[in-house]
C-alpha cells in the first residue's frame, strides 16, 4: 500500500484597511466580500440567518473549483473564523481579526490549510509562496472599494 503524503501550510499576514474595526470586520463577511472579492459570489443552501452566526454555511466557486465554507466562530466587528473545504483539493481554517490602527484597521489575516491528496500540494505551495501578493492584492482592492 502507498502512502499518500499530504501538506500542510499555516500562514498568517496582514492587511490594512482604512476603516474602523467594526467597519472593517464587515469587509471579511461572506457577503461583505462582494464589494471588494472580484468574483467573489457566496450561495447560502439556507438563507435568511445571520451570515456570521457560527454553523452557517455557504458555497463558493473560484477558477471552477467549489469550496464549501462553515463559520466556525465570530466575534462580531472583531473576528472571524470559518473551516473551508474544496473537495479532493484540499481543507483548513481561515481566520480574520481586526484591531485598530493608526491608519484604520490591521487585519490578520491566517490560513491552516491541509491537501488531500499529493497531487495537491503543488498548488498548495504556489498559495504559500505567493500568501505576501495574495495579502497585497487584498489590500489593494479593499482600498479601491473604500474610495469608490
Amino acid at each position: 500500500m502507498s502512502t499518500v503524503v499530504c501538506r500542510r501550510v499555516r500562514l498568517t499576514g496582514t492587511v490594512e484597511v482604512a476603516l474602523p474595526a467594526e467597519q472593517a470586520f464587515v469587509m471579511f463577511t461572506p457577503s461583505g466580500e462582494r464589494t471588494w472579492a472580484q468574483g467573489w459570489d457566496p450561495s447560502f443552501p439556507s438563507p435568511g440567518t445571520d451570515e456570521t452566526d457560527p454553523g452557517t454555511v455557504f458555497r463558493t466557486v473560484h477558477r471552477g473549483r467549489e469550496s464549501i465554507w462553515t463559520v466556525v466562530r465570530c466575534e462580531v466587528g472583531h473576528s472571524i473564523e470559518y473551516a473551508v473545504a474544496t473537495p479532493q483539493e484540499r481543507c483548513g481554517l481561515v481566520t480574520v481579526t481586526c484591531e485598530a490602527s493608526p491608519n484604520g484597521t490591521k487585519a490578520t489575516v491566517s490560513y491552516d490549510l491541509t491537501t488531500l491528496s499529493s497531487e495537491a500540494n503543488a498548488e498548495l505551495d504556489r498559495f504559500a509562496t505567493n500568501y505576501p501578493s495574495f495579502l497585497a492584492h487584498w489590500e489593494r482592492s479593499i482600498a479601491e472599494a473604500i474610495r469608490t
